[in-house]
């Protein structure tokens, strides 16, 4: 089959891409590059350099594509906060401009990378796809805007649509921004650097990890099974595990003796996330 996955040099996004070309399938990426790392990607994937609402460069890389994965986002919680017109433009408008090219050309499936995060604080945990969403931040905000831009267009235009939320991926590959670090490397980081690790609030607060080979074979089955046009779906490993916890088990298999510094002023975020 031939894909074209956007967001192709960023974490999942090479991941997926790399998993395909094992497979024998023909793969295009497109990325802006503004995060992504081009060399993560195999030299059989056919890279574009570009802009996710460049339509007419989507045109042609649309071109026989039998499905589109789509990454391309910005996704920085924080950073969302303070720059939310930005994340609108690009995660919101990139969709509407992808599902148009793939309406012009003619490509009849996508699945769509959302976020566990679209979910916010709920009462009710684990989570299930039922969950009313609370978005906590422009990010989250953007993603679930982006959720129904695609299931509506889908349904008009029809191209058949899935979405995953996908929770908190971690594994070989991710990078390390000195900027908003995702949390399992960045604990690592300290950790074997015999560094500090500093938590935010109590340590109490929860998160559904997921290891990235999970999520690819999630994405990979997403692009290919038959029958699920429409949905959203959650992809997580269905394990609720503190910072806490997290960090006495980083410490625990790096025999580290970093410190661990907890910050109560500082905002914990949503306090318990775990999808079943």
């Amino acid at each position: 089959m031939r894909f074209l996955i956007t967001g192709s040099a960023g974490f999942l996004g090479a991941a997926l891409a790399n998993h395909l070309i094992l497979e024998g399938h023909h793969v295009r990426g497109i990325d802006d590059l503004s995060a992504g790392n081009p060399e993560t990607m195999d030299d059989a994937i056919h890279f574009t350099r570009g802009d996710i609402n460049d339509r007419p460069k989507l045109w042609t890389l649309l071109q026989d594509v039998d499905c589109v994965y789509h990454l391309a986002a910005r996704v920085a919680v924080a950073e969302s906060i303070l720059y939310p017109r930005e994340y609108n433009a690009v995660n919101v408008g990139g969709t509407v401009s992808l599902m148009e090219a793939m309406r012009d050309v003619g490509v009849s499936r996508v699945v769509f990378i959302s976020s566990g995060a679209i979910y916010g604080e709920q009462t009710i945990q684990p989570l299930k796809e039922i969950a009313i969403p609370n978005p906590g931040s422009p990010y989250a905000v953007s993603k679930l805007a982006s959720e129904y831009y695609v299931h509506t267009i889908g349904r008009l235009w029809g191209i058949d649509t899935i979405s995953l939320r996908v929770f908190n991926a971690y594994g070989p590959g991710q990078g390390l921004p000195v900027a908003h670090p995702p949390v399992i490397p960045n604990f690592l980081r300290q950790a074997v650097k015999s560094g500090t690790i500093v938590i935010h609030g109590d340590g109490k607060q929860t998160r559904d990890y997921v290891f990235v080979d999970d999520v690819v074979q999630a994405m990979v089955s997403a692009g290919l099974v038959p029958g699920i046009n429409s949905l959203s779906i959650n992809v997580g490993s269905g394990v609720e595990t503190s910072l806490r916890s997290l960090v006495q088990m980083i410490l625990h298999l790096t025999d580290s003796k970093a410190e661990v510094i907890y910050n109560p002023r500082s905002d914990p975020g949503v306090l318990e996330c775990a999808q079943t």
